[in-house]
């Protein structure tokens, strides 16, 4: 690792932010339009929703195999193997007619992502000192935060001219791109790896660490699951009070630049003023919005409900990654980070389920409703244990 003094964001710029930024315009362009592609192949609206969810579901599947994997062969070459599969899947989902079909390769893209976010992950902690991690973490998430104010303009674009399946072709060029960019950063844990005759497992690290997964873990799958609703949430609702497919991908790029605007200033206050500062907002904003989405009945007003959610998720830029930073341990800490992923990826997958199932057995306004109280059960949690680790953290300085 670089020691404090001697470090520049510049001097990891392209390896550290590259990837991240070609990979989330793919995913940022195919986000807003996931549930329309299904709902144009004939699934019902309960069923578009799950289609949005076994993104998040394939990505619960690969969190503990990806953290033995990222162990065994290293960052780099894991970003590099899952960028050419991804790029395998959305070149599938571009190509089929078939609901069943668009299913399995989101399920397939979602296996790849979370190796992907993982890898990315190990590579930060190596790569940049303790002092400025949250604010590395916070450039890492809004790189991809670039990378998802990019997509949906490009989808927008390409929706115009061509047709829905014209945006997963995009997300297949930049996942294949992302992966040749992977190429150049460096391999910081090749030499250890050698020396390693036998890895730990991953359940032998994870009960070592079950206190910590259980409490801030499910801090974490709250965090995660509040964010992903946004992604099945909004497109659903937009469709339902007559929005288009463009307006809707516009939408979702102007709430991504709200994002960019408050990543930095997220990060600073991370590193100086405690994770608590940050996690809080990112769930409470969506508690807040999912109570006022049923009055939202115009263009305006959807955006104004979207820029809410964008302004307290950008301002948590990185918050998952700095808090599994903060608890992994040297010793298996790829192993740890998987189990990491699991709760993050519950949360991804829980929170598109939960709409599946609310919006099955009730009208879409009740399901927003619904969530909202849910989402404000759950900021009391994430503020009390987070709070604990800025008390923790102090007391270690002292």
């Amino acid at each position: 690792m670089t020691a404090s003094g001697d470090f520049r964001f510049r001097d990891i710029a392209l390896p550290a932010y590259g990837p991240s930024i070609l990979s989330a315009i793919g995913h940022g362009a195919v986000m807003p339009i996931l549930a329309l592609r299904a709902r144009e192949l004939g699934a019902d609206v309960s069923t578009a929703a799950m289609v949005v969810a076994l993104l998040g579901i394939g990505s619960l599947i690969a969190s503990l195999p990806a953290g033995a994997l990222v162990a065994r062969i290293g960052e780099r070459r894991a970003l590099t193997i899952v960028g050419c599969l991804d790029a395998v899947a959305m070149a599938a989902a571009a190509l089929t007619d078939s609901v069943l079909a668009l299913g399995i390769a989101v399920i397939f893209s979602g296996m790849t992502w979370t190796v992907f976010l993982m890898a990315r992950q190990g590579f930060m902690i190596d790569a940049v000192p303790m002092a400025y991690r949250a604010r590395a973490m916070s450039m890492l998430g809004g790189s991809m935060r670039v990378g998802v104010l990019v997509g949906p303009l490009l989808g927008a674009g390409l929706i115009q001219v061509g047709s829905l399946t014209w945006v997963f072709w995009l997300a297949a060029v930049m996942s294949l791109a992302s992966a040749l960019l992977a190429l150049t950063m460096p391999d910081f844990g090749s030499e250890s790896r050698k020396q390693v005759t036998e890895h730990l497992s991953v359940l032998s690290v994870l009960r070592a660490h079950r206190r910590v997964l259980l409490t801030l873990g499910t801090a974490v799958v709250i965090i995660a699951a509040s964010r992903s609703l946004r992604t099945v949430l909004l497109p659903l609702w937009a469709e339902h009070v007559g929005l288009s497919a463009s307006t809707t991908s516009l939408i979702f790029a102007a709430a991504a630049a709200i994002d960019i605007a408050f990543f930095f200033p997220g990060g600073w206050l991370m590193d100086t003023r405690g994770r608590f500062v940050v996690a809080v907002p990112v769930v409470a904003s969506t508690a807040v919005a999912c109570l006022l989405l049923p009055l939202a009945t115009t263009t305006a007003t959807v955006a104004a409900v979207m820029v809410l959610i964008a302004a307290g998720n950008g301002l948590g830029s990185g918050i998952v990654m700095t808090l599994g930073a903060d608890a992994a341990p040297t010793e298996g800490r790829a192993q740890f980070l998987g189990g990491w992923r699991l709760c993050g990826d519950i949360g991804v997958s829980g929170g598109p389920v939960l709409v599946s199932v609310l919006v099955a057995a009730a009208p879409l306004a009740t399901a927003c409703v619904v969530l909202g109280g849910l989402a404000a059960v759950g900021t009391v949690w994430v503020g009390y244990w987070t709070r604990r680790v800025d008390r923790q953290a102090a007391l270690s300085r002292r």
